[in-house]
């Protein structure tokens, strides 16, 4: 018997996150996955602070970004980014726990669109990102 379309997104998300040392040295964490589903989170720290003494936008694109990236993978495929855009709401302030939550919009052949909201602690939406995947060759693990 198979692995569940739950264990497959767990043991793609244990593969990418071992080698993911961007978001590692970023602070974030992987705190939920799925199929087509993925969540990450960190703490704005001083040094994620800008001009403003806001958060960097770049990082909170990154955050988006893992999140993206851990649900567009969750099918043991190897997937990458297209092209993304990401529209910038409120700041994210010092401080504060910022949470995406990427969420799979439609997946067909080798394309995909996905979803990321990023909220504060309190559920207001710092930034709404929109991720477009292409699945290349190779998987995360063999089956």
């Amino acid at each position: 018997m198979g692995l569940s379309a739950e264990e497959i997104a767990q043991r793609s998300a244990q593969a990418m996150w071992a080698r993911d040392d961007a978001s590692k040295w970023l602070g974030m964490s992987l705190d939920a996955v799925g199929p087509g589903t993925a969540t990450t989170s960190f703490t704005v720290e001083k040094h994620h602070t800008n001009g403003h003494d806001i958060c960097h936008g770049g990082y909170i694109f990154t955050l988006a970004d893992s999140a993206f990236a851990f649900a567009c993978n969750s099918y043991n495929q190897l997937a990458v980014a297209q092209h993304n855009t990401i529209s910038f709401l409120r700041p994210g302030k010092l401080g504060e726990r910022l949470t995406a939550v990427a969420r799979e919009v439609t997946r067909a052949g080798r394309s995909g669109l996905y979803d990321v909201t990023v909220s504060d602690a309190a559920g207001k939406v710092i930034a709404e990102f929109r991720g477009a995947s292409r699945v290349i060759d190779g998987r995360h693990f063999e089956e």
